[in-house]
């Protein structure tokens, strides 16, 4: 027995025999199916007559062969069976099997799976039922294919008993020609004719045979006797099917054209008609679209969904009959793609009750011509885009737009059309106001420089007066700059800016300019206005000032130190800074690093010869500035040599002493000497700044002892002290005597 088993192998790809609509019928349908998510829900049928396919659709969509749907068909070609894989909520709903013009439907429903593990499947119905009734209905077939081949066996015999009787080879002879398409027509000579196939017998007989040849062949007398010829009859036919390929002249999106060949053999008569008929790709139902006049073998079929497949049959008419038919290819309707956007409107002119507009096409046509444009528009301070040709598309690219409110405030948007339908609008055009023509404006007034740097114009001015009839009121200005060398301006803003102010950037420095402001509206734009007078990318003009008030003028560095000055100033535009050392450059060692706002001046490592008068000279085109720093680069001082005491006058004494080692190299050092007597015993200084090597004490009492010290001091500090002797007197028959303290 063979079995019954869906065999999963056999998939949703073949095609319907060539036919009309099937009779068939649902021996068992399809039945409501619930699943958890995950799971794999299937659904069943039973045919009464063995289908290649049937059409399964899900609610509006036609379901194909795929990841997601799996559709098989058994061997017999009477169970079809649809696997919906990995179920989920977006599922539900109702699905379709169309066999023929004969429909079942049922529902999905599918649940969240409580354990969170998918299934393998379900199905409604027993698998054996299904498989039971499909082997009654194929026994069923098999007996009425039986019943019509003995039938058709029983009607060939019976006409090949009455064609015994034709043997003898009469006729009319117009038996040559019969049938119809290939296995369906036969041309040539028929059993017992010796005719050419074309309709017509030359063995013609004389008067009184009635063509039978009889059986007394012994009667020698009757001759055959030829006579003149005879007139053929005319033979007409249906014609042969229409002559392949079937060639496309257009697809699109709405519309199918295609042409062909007419029939090789009308069949002795015109071709009065073509009979076409359709049948979408997946669907098994063939639609008739009527007759054409046969003198033009092509179609425009306008019932098109875009994306869809057909596939179409022609066949020829005359008045003998219809041909058999030609198929075409599966033919694509276009897919649907829009157009791009054109241009923004621009506005031509504008009055008070009429606002003209032009714009470009878009660069994207969407494969296919533009057919129109929808012009909207938007009044300024709503969000709502109406539409302006409501009679339908525009078929130009211009538009006069009357339906405007006068001193309203409009924008407008275009958007193209294709046969596809339409695309996506076009950017605004700028805010027009519905009225007369404007005038243009007067010129700004008091124009003037603000603030400049080295890169930035700062501007400001005052908007002109309106004159009625004359000027009217700006409704934005532009800035316009151009360099001394150039001839042409350049326009600072592409638009126009409500203020009266603004800012130019991007300038060279040091550069010179030109510089106008232009008052505008939607009149046009009025004169302008510049200065009198090149503008230079600088700050304003500052002659050169330090800005360091309590800066120090005299330096002390003790030597191997580093001397680093700074030195603030103002100028603009930038100076040129010099330093100098005692009037000449200064040294190379000595490193000199200059900005805008100032001057630095350092020597890393300084040496006595470091020291000096340096001068720094800040200069620019307004004027100059300088000043002076004293550095003097010096060490700690040696003490001076021995301290020598003399007196020559009673209550005085004189130190002398030997110059310190540092006197010639320092300019500026000098001595400082103090005292301490035994009464008070501190130190007292009773000179300073003394430049030579003696000094005399005045206020020397007797009785008492004295000690006196001397320092080297320069602009470090002091010396170690050198020490006199002790200096004191005692009474002593009338002289006064040294005293060293080493004899105490």
């Amino acid at each position: 027995m063979r079995s019954h088993s869906i065999n999963p192998q056999v998939n949703f790809k073949s095609t319907l025999p060539p036919s009309s609509v099937p009779d068939v019928d649902f021996i068992a349908k399809i039945k409501d199916v619930k699943a958890f998510e995950s799971e794999d829900a299937i659904f069943q049928c039973v045919l009464s007559t063995p289908l290649n396919r049937i059409t399964w659709s899900k609610e509006d969509s036609s379901l194909e062969h795929g990841d997601k749907y799996e559709i098989t068909v058994s061997e017999d070609k009477l169970i079809h069976t649809l696997r919906v894989k990995d179920c989920k909520i977006a599922d539900d709903g109702a699905y379709y099997a169309i066999a023929g013009i004969t429909t079942s439907s049922a529902s999905l429903k599918v649940e969240a799976d409580p354990n969170g593990k998918g299934r393998k499947g379900t199905q409604t119905g027993n698998q054996d039922d299904l498989i039971k009734l499909a082997l009654e209905q194929q026994a069923k077939l098999q007996k009425q294919k039986d019943d019509l081949e003995a039938a058709r066996r029983a009607q060939s015999e019976k006409d090949a008993a009455d064609a015994g009787d034709g043997r003898d080879g009469s006729g009319d002879g117009t038996g040559g020609k019969t049938g119809g398409k290939t296995g369906g027509k036969t041309e040539g000579k028929t059993d017992g004719d010796e005719g050419d196939g074309d309709g017509t017998n030359k063995n013609l007989l004389t008067d009184g045979d009635d063509g039978n040849k009889g059986d007394d062949a012994d009667d020698k007398k009757n001759k055959r006797v030829r006579t003149g010829p005879l007139i053929p009859d005319t033979v007409t036919d249906k014609p042969t099917p229409p002559q392949g390929p079937v060639d496309i002249i257009e697809s699109a999106v709405t519309s199918v054209e295609f042409k062909w060949k007419p029939p090789k053999d009308d069949g002795g008569c015109p071709v009065t008609n073509y009979i076409i008929d359709r049948q979408q790709l997946g669907r098994n139902k063939w639609s008739n679209l009527g007759e054409i006049p046969g003198s033009n073998p092509s179609y425009k079929d306008s019932d098109v969904n875009p994306g869809r497949r057909y596939c179409y049959r022609i066949r020829a008419k005359n008045s003998e009959g219809i041909s058999d038919y030609l198929q075409s290819e599966d033919i694509p309707a276009g897919v649907l793609r829009y157009p791009g956007s054109p241009t923004a409107p621009k506005v031509v002119s504008a009055f008070k009750d009429c606002i003209n507009l032009t714009w470009c096409p878009p660069c994207d046509t969407g494969g296919t011509k533009i057919v129109g444009y929808n012009l909207e528009k938007n009044k300024k301070g709503t969000n709502y885009w109406s539409l302006v040709n409501q009679g339908g598309p525009i078929t130009d690219t211009k538009f006069a737009v009357k339906d405007v409110i006068e001193g309203a405030a409009y924008e407008f948007r275009v958007s193209a059309i294709n046969l596809s339908g339409t695309g996506h609008p076009s950017l605004p055009c700028d805010t027009v106001i519905a009225r007369d023509p404007m005038k243009p404006p007067g010129k700004v007034t008091d124009l003037k420089l603000t603030s400049s740097n080295y890169t930035t114009f700062s501007l400001a001015w005052t908007k002109p007066k309106e004159i009625k009839g004359v000027e009217d009121e700006p409704q934005g200005y532009y800035v316009e700059i151009r360099p001394i060398e150039n001839l042409e301006w350049t326009r600072c803003n592409a638009i126009p800016i409500p203020l009266t102010s603004y800012n130019v950037h991007g300038l060279k420095a040091m550069a010179t300019y030109w510089v106008r402001v232009i008052a505008t509206n939607y009149g046009g734009d009025g004169e302008p206005q510049g200065f009198d007078n090149y503008i230079i990318a600088m700050p304003p003009p500052v002659k050169p000032k330090f800005k360091d008030r309590k800066m120090k003028t005299f330096v002390v560095v003790r030597s191997g130190n580093t001397v680093r000055l700074n030195i603030n100033f103002e100028a603009s535009p930038v100076p040129q800074i010099s330093w100098l050392k005692d009037g000449i450059p200064v040294a190379k060692h000595v490193t000199i690093t200059n900005s805008d706002k100032g001057s630095q001046l350092l020597i890393p490592t300084s040496e006595r010869s470091d020291s000096g008068i340096y001068t720094i000279t800040v200069k620019n085109i307004v004027g100059q500035a300088s000043i002076n720093v004293e550095i003097r680069v010096t060490d700690d001082p040696k003490p001076p040599g021995p301290v020598e005491l003399e007196q020559n006058i009673p209550g005085t004494v004189t130190l002398s002493w030997t110059p310190s080692p540092d006197e010639k190299r320092d300019d500026r050092l000098h001595y400082m000497v103090s005292k301490r007597d035994s009464f008070k015993h501190t130190w007292r200084t009773v000179a300073d700044n003394l430049f030579n090597n003696k000094f005399t004490i005045i206020n020397i009492l007797p009785g008492r002892e004295y000690n006196f010290r001397v320092f080297a001091k320069n602009d470090i500090g002091p010396s170690p002290p050198s020490e006199s002797p002790v200096f004191g007197t005692k009474k002593e028959k009338g002289l006064c005597l040294w005293v060293d303290h080493k004899d105490i």
